[in-house]
């Protein structure tokens, strides 16, 4: 599936909860399901920097494709993690660099975090995007 694809189907998701409270619970869900981080790099070099919580994001570039996986000590964090890595584990690194970011505003999840969550997202994001820029760097070495 396409990054676009991906996130067409989190908005549909999404929009079939009534209220926030379901939605939190779908993230904590989701959470429980991401490719969790090995211990050996949960170090600080893959802490997430500007998030509250911790957040550890490893990636590996696998034929030509970024896996990711996350861990966070945060139940709603490790939710927030889990959509993100949803849309962009096994992607190209071009893809995610060209990726737009609307679906975010689109199931409302920005306006419904708390300001310090919301900058941890961006972090989240800023990181992906990161880690996508050093990985195709390497492949057009």
């Amino acid at each position: 599936m396409t990054i676009k694809e991906i996130q067409e189907e989190i908005v549909e998701e999404f929009a079939m909860f009534d209220d926030w409270m379901e939605r939190y619970e779908y993230m904590i869900e989701l959470g429980k399901s991401i490719p969790v981080i090995e211990n050996q790099y949960k170090t600080d070099n893959n802490l997430i920097k500007g998030c509250q919580s911790k957040v550890w994001l490893h990636s590996e570039l696998e034929n030509n494709k970024i896996k990711f996986s996350a861990d966070s000590d945060a139940i709603i964090t490790k939710g927030i993690i889990a959509v993100l890595l949803r849309v962009f584990n096994d992607q190209a690194p071009k893809e995610i660099l060209e990726a737009k970011m609307d679906f975010i505003d689109e199931i409302g999840l920005k306006e419904h975090l708390s300001p310090t969550r919301a900058n941890g997202l961006v972090s989240m994001i800023k990181q992906i995007k990161l880690y996508a820029l050093g990985m195709q760097s390497k492949l057009n070495a």
